[in-house]
């Protein structure tokens, strides 16, 4: 993570700065991506995306983030299979991962399975900005 001298941020980390996130989103929605990035960016942070769960295990296999929003269901490869592969990989502790879902199941029963697993949240679509900003700024402390 690096500086950044955005207007938002409150946690200063050294003199005249604040902790710059480095913020990706996987999801094939392009109306929750854009929303994302306008709260990730207005936050002073660095917005990234992939609309291709493929594509996304990729980026993050070869790309250090402090925190991806996953989207649960993608046509190509499902959020499910993204951290499937990054469990195996030992890389899904590496970063903080939110996985966004718009199904009807229990939300907090697959969070209770996924977090035990290393996911550090699940969010219901559509979701809540002042939740995913609480979130940012979680990890954005350190705290996350």
């Amino acid at each position: 993570m690096g500086h950044c001298c955005c207007a938002i941020c409150d946690n200063p980390v050294a003199v005249g700065g604040c902790i710059v996130v480095k913020v990706l989103v996987v999801d094939d929605n392009y109306d929750i991506v854009k929303m994302l990035r306008m709260t990730v960016e207005s936050m002073g942070h660095e917005f990234y995306a992939e609309y291709a769960g493929r594509k996304g295990l990729h980026r993050i296999r070869d790309e250090l983030f402090d925190l991806v929003f996953l989207d649960l269901s993608m046509p190509d490869y499902t959020g499910l299979e993204v951290i499937d592969a990054l469990e195996k990989e030992n890389l899904l502790r590496r970063q903080a991962v939110v996985l966004f879902t718009a199904s009807h199941m229990d939300v907090n029963s697959l969070e209770k399975s996924m977090v035990g697993r290393g996911l550090y949240s699940i969010l219901p679509k559509p979701a809540d900005i002042d939740q995913i900003m609480d979130i940012i700024q979680t990890v954005d402390s350190g705290s996350g």
